[in-house]
Formats: structure tokens, C-alpha cells, sequence
């Protein structure tokens, strides 16, 4: 059946029957012939490229030629309950919630610099930095988005409230946090690259909410742009992700973030982003609200101010939110208490704004609950009710946080005891949701689980800079026993390389027991794309193994798919490490006999001690040697000194030291530097 509706949609059969709608195809029949659900053009002559796997049959790619289509437009008529509660509800026409989601480095925040600059959001003399949204400074020095958050603008009387989020797969808690504050999202997906692994993720979260979804070809601009086929991976994204039929229909906007650009067709792009605000308007609902009922506010982020103290933002879901009114703080399990709102802000022109009141539809800020905490609901005093909780994804990934134990402790940071450290690792969790932070077999060990190795790596960045010194063990990945059978996450790695490496990058994630999904080539020239779907053990310590493998040449990109059987034994270094046995400074004349032994970490005149990582061994196993070692003096007089040349030293960031480290090894941090050693623990288990 599959089969003959296929040919018929693609043939344009005379005899094609109407499907009743329990049939599984009846979605599509709906979609593609439907004339209610057709309406003003929306995409010139765009082929919508229909694959067998989304429709169960066949094993050869079809098109489908679809008539042009507008926003989604919903053709079930609604029952008498629901009539009766639309009655009841009032839709706000002055505001549009949106969050702006896409894949890592497909143009999001440069996408909001011109949105803002647009809108008149800045002084026309007024210096604005790059990727202003960026403002964390580990953020602008990592070029990626970490949090989420807060603006406004304004379009034709019409209040926007935009969230930006974060592109990488490992902060996809801040995704799942925000989503429940807006009605509709804005999908930016790349001219070329198209849909990548976290499209993938943040879409399925945005059509499971039931949001409506505004697709952005992004980077229109790129000599290499191929936006026919991006429009069609895109649609077939939303047919394996089981989007209903009105979400399937989307619009699509092409734009070019970097000019400030937008147009209703590749062809024809208009000169500012009119076009992109208008679809916004025309195609993402109105918050719906019910003016006459209690107050309710889901507190989905917090801010803090030195003079204001803990700032909760959120969406006012239903009610009005004053300032000076006495509210009750509810948990998802009922537990409530009371508190009193001093001041309410909301967001305008890239600032917040004092406000007397806020009414529902609209996000704003609130001050004067020191307490709160994400997922709380701020609700009236007599009849509040709380909202239900913020779930998100659990993590995969975790590594375990101890005291400082090396002989250079204190030196630097001046937060070196576990009480601190236990302080200051429990805080984070009243603001990262997706982090989960255990108490260790010891008193001065802490497990701390995350999303990925680089969600970790930031709260430590983050840590040292705060002026802490502690150690860090390896990642391992979170392991489930469902049947008593032992599970594993896996996750989807997508690399973008030549085609002269392909042949290394291949084997090498053969290696870590990936199995390959798909292989084609990309926009560019001479550059082909992998799919392995691979476990996420095999994937500690890939990321500077690819890139050696290609010379720098490959991207890798990573997504959680599921959890399935254990994979097997993975190996995922081959060389040991190279060991300092003695305390004291690294000398010309010591690294000039050590580096004939492997590659090194240091050079001349740095301190050392004993048990320290100094460089890799060439071979497998580890090698103890003394860096610090000085050359003899004699009162014999040599005819002429020897001239010693040294190899540059490796420069592992923290980054890589947290890939390159094994069971037996940790990354020391603190504020001024990152060193690695052997683990005194384990070595005294071995013995």
C-alpha cells in the first residue's frame, strides 16, 4: 500500500481513492493533496524530495513537486470543550515569543547582531561589538554560545521576545529549558552543511512541545549554497521526527545573518530582514492567555546582581506579575513557601526595563526571592498552583573532582579545601539543570555528571578562573543494566573531511567499534561526509585523533542517539606517558636526552615534581625519567661547548589534557596553569 500511494502521488493517478484517516499515509495524502490546506505561494517551484525511508517502501529517492503552501493552518474543527476554553482565552497580538535554535556555528547569533541592529535596538554612532548576545567572556573566546539568553525588539507596534541558545550538543539542557517560554522557534540551518546532528536534537524537542517552527536557509550567501537541497533534507527531518501535518508545513526564510539580508527565495533577497520579520508575525502564534485567572510564573533562569541579588526570569503563564505582591513559591512536588516580589523587569532594546505590571504572554525578571531556583513556580498567594517541573535529557558522561593533592598546592588559587569545592560544585546546580553533582567514596571526591566531555570542561574553565585548584579524573561514560544486559550510550559522529584523508578518518572510528550510517558528499568540493553511529566511549579522545589524522582538516560533530548493548573493549591510546621522578626545574640539559624518548609537554625552567606527566612516551607503557637533571662541573675545559637544540613542546590545552588522561591519571587546574600526573591513589591499588 506504502508502495502504490507513493506512485500515485508521484504519477498523478486518476484513480488515486481518499484515504480514511486512521490509515497510517493519511498524514501525507492530507499534506500533499489536501485543498484546504493550500494557500497563497509560498515557495516557487520547490521540489520536495520524498525518500523511501520516510515512507517505509522502496529503496530509490522520488520528487514530488508540491504546490506552493503558506503557514500552518489547521483543518480538524475543534469540539465543543475546546471552543468553550478558546472562549475564555485571549490571544495577545502585540507580543511573539520565539527562540532562535540551530546547529553549532550555522549562524544563530550573528543572525540576532542583525535582527537587533535592524530594529533600531542601538544609537546609529553607537560602537557594537560582534556576536553581542556572546557576552560571557568564555564565550567570546571559544567562539560557541553557552547560555542562554534575554532580548527584546521591536517590529511594527509588535513586542518580540527573542532567546538565544546554544548550538553544541552538550549544552542541550539550555535548550530544553527555554523552549517552554516561547510559541515558536526560528530554525537556522546552514546553505550548505544543511540539517547537522544538534538540528536534529533541538527540532525533535521544539515539534514534541507542538510548537510552530520557521525554517532560516542561513548564509545564502556562501558561493557554495545549495539551498534546493537543504529546503529537502530539512523536510525529511521533519518526517522521520513524525511532525504533524500543519508542522510540516513550514516556511522557509533565506537569509544572510553577516548582511543582513532576507528574502522569501534564494533568487530574490531583499536588502534588510523585513521579509524575516514579517514571516515571525505571520507564521508564530499569539500567546493565548486567560486575563481573569491566578498568577503563575515558570522560573526557567536565573541572573544575579551585585545591589539586586538573585534575579529569576521566566514566561508569566497565566495572571499578572506586580511589583511589591506577595506570592507563593511552589516546587513541582507541592512543597510551597511565601515571598514578596520586589521589583519586576522586562526585557527592551537589549536591557530590562522597570515595570509596575506584567500580564501573561509576556517573559520578564523578577528580584527580592533570594530562594529560587529554576523549575519553581511563582503563583498567586491564595489560589497559585504549581506548573509542571522542567525535565531534560539525563547525562551521559561523568568524571570525578577532588582537593589538590599535588606538592604545588596553593601556590596559585586561594580556593583549595573541599568544603569549597563541595560550595561551589552544588551552586552550579541551582542554574545547569542538565548537571548532576554525587559525593565520591572519599570525603574530598566529587562525581559530577554532565551531557559531554566540553559541558564539564566549561564549569571547570569557569572554576579556575573563579580562583579554585582541585584535580580532575578521566571521563567515563554512564553505563544502564536493563534484563541484566549492560547498555551503553551511543551517539551519531558526523565528520567533514577531504577525500585523500577519508581512508584514516575511517579506519580510525572503525577502531573505536562506530559502525557507518551514511557517506556522501558535501557542498564543497572534494570533501565527502561521514554518518557512524559509535559508542560514546569510543569518542573520549577522538576529537584530536581525527584532527592528526587529517592535518586539521576535519570537522566533528556529535549528537546522543540512545543507549544499546555494550560495544566491546575499546582502545583508546596506545602510548604511555612519560613521568618525572624527581621535584625541582626542567633543564636545557635533561629535555635534550628526554625528548629522544617521545614528544614533551614542557620546556626548559618550569617546575616539576615528582610524579608529574612531562611528555608521551613513544612506546606503549610508561617511562619514569628526570627533567631536572644539571650537567656536571669539572675544572677540565672542554675546546668548545656542544649546541643543544630543543623540540618545540606540545601545548595541551585543558581541553586536551582531559581527553589525553587514562584510569590511572589526573588534570591538576588551577588559575594560572593545567598540568597532568599519575594518580597517587591508583597507583597505591595496584601495589
Amino acid at each position: 500500500m506504502a508502495m502504490s500511494l507513493q506512485l500515485q502521488l508521484l504519477h498523478g493517478s486518476q484513480s488515486f481513492q481518499s484515504l480514511p484517516e486512521n490509515h497510517p499515509h493519511h498524514g501525507f495524502q492530507r499534506l500533499f493533496l489536501g485543498k484546504n490546506l493550500f494557500g497563497k505561494p509560498r515557495f516557487k517551484s520547490s521540489v520536495i524530495k520524498i525518500s523511501s525511508k520516510s515512507l517505509d517502501a522502496g529503496k530509490h529517492h522520488k520528487q514530488l513537486k508540491l504546490r506552493s503552501t503558506r503557514c500552518s493552518v489547521s483543518t480538524t474543527e475543534p469540539s465543543t470543550v475546546e471552543n468553550q476554553k478558546k472562549n475564555q482565552l485571549k490571544a495577545r497580538r502585540d507580543v511573539r515569543n520565539i527562540a532562535i535554535v540551530a546547529h553549532v556555528d550555522h549562524g544563530k547569533t550573528t543572525l540576532v547582531d542583525a535582527m537587533l541592529k535592524q530594529a533600531k535596538v542601538f544609537r546609529d554612532n553607537q560602537s557594537v561589538q560582534e556576536r553581542i548576545m556572546d557576552s560571557n567572556a568564555l564565550e567570546r573566546e571559544r567562539g560557541i554560545t553557552i547560555l542562554s539568553k534575554n532580548t527584546a525588539i521591536c517590529y511594527k507596534d509588535t513586542k518580540i521576545n527573542v532567546i538565544d541558545t546554544p548550538g553544541h550538543s552538550d549544552f542541550g539542557g539550555e535548550v530544553e529549558r527555554v523552549l517552554n517560554m516561547v510559541e515558536g522557534v526560528l530554525l537556522v540551518v546552514d546553505s550548505v552543511e544543511g540539517p547537522m546532528p544538534q538540528t536534529r536534537f533541538v527540532l525533535k524537542k521544539a515539534l514534541e512541545l507542538g510548537l510552530s517552527v520557521l525554517v532560516v536557509v542561513n548564509k545564502i550567501d556562501r558561493p557554495s549554497a545549495r539551498p534546493d537541497h537543504v529546503v529537502n533534507a530539512t523536510f525529511e527531518l521533519f518526517i522521520e521526527l513524525n511532525a504533524t501535518d500543519e508542522q510540516c508545513d513550514f516556511q522557509v526564510i533565506y537569509a544572510s545573518g553577516v548582511k543582513g539580508q532576507a528574502g522569501l527565495s534564494p533568487e530574490k533577497v531583499g536588502n534588510d530582514l523585513g521579509p524575516l520579520f514579517e514571516a515571525i508575525l505571520r507564521c508564530i502564534p499569539e500567546p493565548t492567555i486567560d486575563p481573569d485567572s491566578s498568577l503563575q510564573m515558570l522560573v526557567t533562569n536565573l541572573d544575579y546582581d551585585e545591589h539586586k541579588g538573585r534575579i529569576a526570569i521566566g514566561r508569566v503563564h497565566a495572571g499578572k506579575m506586580q511589583r511589591g505582591m506577595e506570592v507563593k513559591v511552589c516546587t513541582p512536588d507541592e512543597n510551597c513557601r511565601f515571598g514578596k516580589v520586589s521589583e519586576v523587569f522586562v526585557y527592551e532594546n537589549f536591557m530590562k526595563v522597570p515595570a509596575e505590571t506584567v500580564e501573561a504572554g509576556d517573559i520578564c525578571a523578577v528580584c527580592g526571592i533570594d530562594d529560587v531556583l529554576i523549575g519553581e513556580t511563582l503563583a498567586d498567594k491564595v489560589n497559585g498552583l504549581a506548573l509542571p517541573g522542567i525535565k531534560v535529557e539525563e547525562p551521559t558522561v561523568r568524571m570525578s573532582f577532588s582537593i589538590n593533592t599535588s606538592p604545588f598546592v596553593g601556590r596559585e588559587g586561594k580556593h583549595v579545601t573541599s568544603r569549597k569545592l563541595r560550595e561551589r560544585l552544588y551552586r552550579e546546580l541551582e542554574r545547569n539543570l542538565a548537571m548532576k553533582v554525587e559525593d565520591g567514596e572519599m570525603a574530598d571526591t566529587f562525581i559530577i555528571s554532565g551531557r559531554g566531555t566540553l559541558h564539564i570542561t566549561i564549569l571547570i574553565e569557569n572554576m579556575r578562573r573563579e580562583g579554585y585548584e582541585f584535580m580532575v579524573g578521566p571521563p567515563k561514560v554512564i553505563n544502564k543494566r536493563l534484563n541484566d544486559k549492560l547498555l551503553e550510550p551511543y551517539e551519531i559522529a558526523i565528520v567533514e573531511m577531504p577525500e585523500e584523508y577519508m581512508g584514516s578518518v575511517v579506519e580510525l572510528l572503525g577502531k573505536r567499534r562506530g559502525v557507518m550510517v551514511d557517506m556522501q558528499g558535501s557542498g564543497v568540493e572534494n570533501t565527502t561526509v561521514v554518518k557512524y553511529k559509535i559508542p560514546t566511549r569510543g569518542l573520549l579522545g577522538l576529537r584530536n585523533a581525527i584532527l592528526t589524522a587529517s592535518r586539521g582538516t576535519a570537522v566533528l560533530n556529535t549528537v546522543f542517539e540512545e543507549y544499546g548493548p555494550w560495544a566491546g573493549d575499546i582502545s583508546t591510546r596506545d602510548q604511555g606517558s612519560l613521568v618525572s621522578f624527581e621535584t625541582g626545574t626542567s633543564t636545557t640539559y635533561a629535555l635534550s636526552s628526554s625528548q629522544e624518548r617521545g614528544q614533551l609537554f614542557l620546556g626548559p625552567g618550569i617546575d616539576v615534581y615528582k610524579g608529574q606527566i612531562v611528555g608521551i612516551h613513544q612506546r606503549p607503557g610508561d617511562l619514569s625519567l628526570n627533567v631536572c637533571k644539571r650537567k656536571a662541573a669539572t675544572n677540565v675545559r672542554s675546546n668548545k661547548e656542544q649546541t643543544v637544540v630543543l623540540n618545540a613542546p606540545l601545548d595541551f590545552s585543558l581541553d586536551d589534557c582531559i581527553e589525553y588522561i587514562q584510569e590511572d591519571e589526573l588534570v591538576e587546574v588551577t588559575p594560572l596553569s593545567v598540568r597532568m600526573c599519575k594518580n597517587p591513589r591508583a597507583a597505591k591499588k595496584t601495589k
